[in-house]
């Protein structure tokens, strides 16, 4: 193994282990847990100012006196990292030259230049010890003898090597595979699904449907025909009517396993209570409204809703400082009960993303599980139009048996009616391969068609991906 050959990293390793394993054990209190940040966020803000030259002239009217001073409750004197930002940057927001890393990756490049996200050793270290500690138990309930297949996006992609890894550490044999490759294609991953008796699938909402899709073209049953126990999905927005149907598709626990972004890695991983949860050991958050950029208060029922900003809590390539996501999520901390003592997180879509329907704002979260709940369907998408007298319409289209589903299109137009107070059609027919493309480029992008607007660069980027994939 490789940690037995560098003793940094097998120490490294070995600390947070043993870190995380007292923290799910509900061994951190809050005091600890406050000092802990304080802490890693002087040493990650003092890094990244002595070894980026972004945060050199970024951070350049920070005093040492002030960052020796910094405190998780006090960050408003630090300016925000934005996406622009990482776009212009390039190189300059490494701390650490891609000679340092032991790996290069890079963001798909699809909604503007693609950004350097190499990862040194600490940075894999620090995230794959979330995903191993969060994972074990959601693995282990379905079995010690497991064959787990990984779809990912690129090669320059973070996936196959992050869940690869992980599921080393857990004793899992991995599969790698990539649908969209020329050389593999789907009717290939679909022979070695079966072949291998592939017991779960780390993959995108979208790749788990046009999986099922390709298998039911090739006259095969997913239910019946595979043996794929649990779905771990990331990489798109996900809402629990997604989430369940896939599941049915399936005919396995479909499971949202992670929130991360190239760039700012593991923010938060799915737990053995259903949740997503945050990791508070590695990173820093804060949620804002994306106008005021304000904090944003809880509401009544403890759940602050906005836009999330994270800071990297460890020294690696490329730590973030007050980095603005640009995705909007439920954010509540934690019940007594909880699998693992840190904050439940629900990613509800991009602030860009965002409709106004008949003068309500609705994110991509609350309308894809307001307008899928009633159904079964391997494909679908939304088309928004408007009347001549200024009334916004949406339109369904479902890749799904008419026969079967016909009968709730009822209930799913007044769903619409009730909720967003917005007439709803349904129909049935197949949406095209733009939809494949959510997590290269957005949700909206892939899954709603605007006729009120004009073209987006996003949409524009979506419909050149679509053209090349098999």
């Amino acid at each position: 193994m490789f940690t037995q050959y560098d003793p940094e990293s097998a120490a490294l390793t070995a600390g947070l282990r043993d870190q995380f394993a007292e923290f799910m054990a509900g061994e951190w209190d809050a005091e600890k847990l406050a000092g802990h940040q304080n802490r890693k966020l002087r040493e990650t803000v003092e890094y990244v100012r002595v070894n980026s030259p972004f945060y050199r002239r970024k951070l350049a009217g920070i005093t040492e006196e002030q960052v020796s001073a910094l405190r998780v409750d006090d960050l408003r004197g630090i300016p925000f990292t934005t996406k622009d930002d990482l776009r212009k940057a390039q190189f300059d927001i490494l701390s650490q030259p891609v000679s340092k890393a032991w790996i290069f990756y890079e963001t798909t490049g699809t909604t503007g230049a693609a950004t350097p996200c190499p990862r040194t050793n600490e940075d894999s270290i620090h995230n794959n010890t979330v995903l191993t500690a969060y994972y074990h138990d959601v693995l282990a309930a379905h079995g010690e003898e497991q064959v787990i297949g990984v779809l990912g996006p690129t090669e320059l992609h973070a996936t196959g090597d992050t869940f690869g890894d992980v599921c080393r550490n857990l004793g899992h044999a991995v599969a790698k595979m990539w649908p969209h490759s020329p050389v593999i294609g789907f009717d290939r991953a679909l022979e070695v699904m079966r072949l291998l008796s592939v017991t779960g699938l780390f993959c995108t909402p979208g790749m788990a449907m046009r999986l099922a899709q390709k298998a039911t073209e090739a006259g095969l049953d997913p239910r019946r025909d595979f043996s794929v126990r649990v779905l771990m999905l990331t990489g798109e927005l996900m809402s629990p009517s997604l989430l369940e149907n896939i599941g049915a598709l399936w005919g396995a626990e479909a499971r949202n396993a992670l929130y991360a972004s190239q760039e700012a890695s593991v923010l938060a991983a799915a737990a053995s209570d259903g949740a997503l949860r945050t990791a508070p050991l590695i990173n820093l958050y804060e949620v804002i409204d994306p106008e005021t950029l304000e904090p944003v208060e809880p509401d009544p029922d403890g759940v602050r809703y906005g836009e999330l900003v994270v800071t990297n809590l460890y020294t690696g390539a490329k730590p973030l400082v007050r980095y603005r996501t640009g995705d909007l999520v439920r954010m509540t901390d934690p019940a007594p009960d909880a699998a693992v003592p840190a904050p439940s997180l629900q990613a509800v879509g991009r602030v860009g993303d965002r409709l106004l329907l008949n003068g309500r704002t609705v994110n991509g979260y609350d309308l894809e599980d307001l307008l899928l709940r009633r159904f079964r369907y391997q494909d679908y998408q939304v088309t928004v139009d408007r009347d001549e007298d200024g009334t916004d319409r949406l339109a369904l289209t479902l890749l799904a048996d008419p026969d079967r589903e016909s009968g709730a299109v009822e209930a799913a137009v007044e769903d619409c009616r009730a909720t967003l107070d917005t007439p709803l059609t349904v129909g049935f027919g197949t949406p095209g391969p733009i939809t494949s493309t959510g997590a290269m480029v957005s949700w909206k992008a892939a899954r709603v068609v605007d006729l009120r607007t004009t073209s987006s660069d996003e949409h524009a980027s979506a419909v050149r991906i679509a053209a090349t994939r098999v």
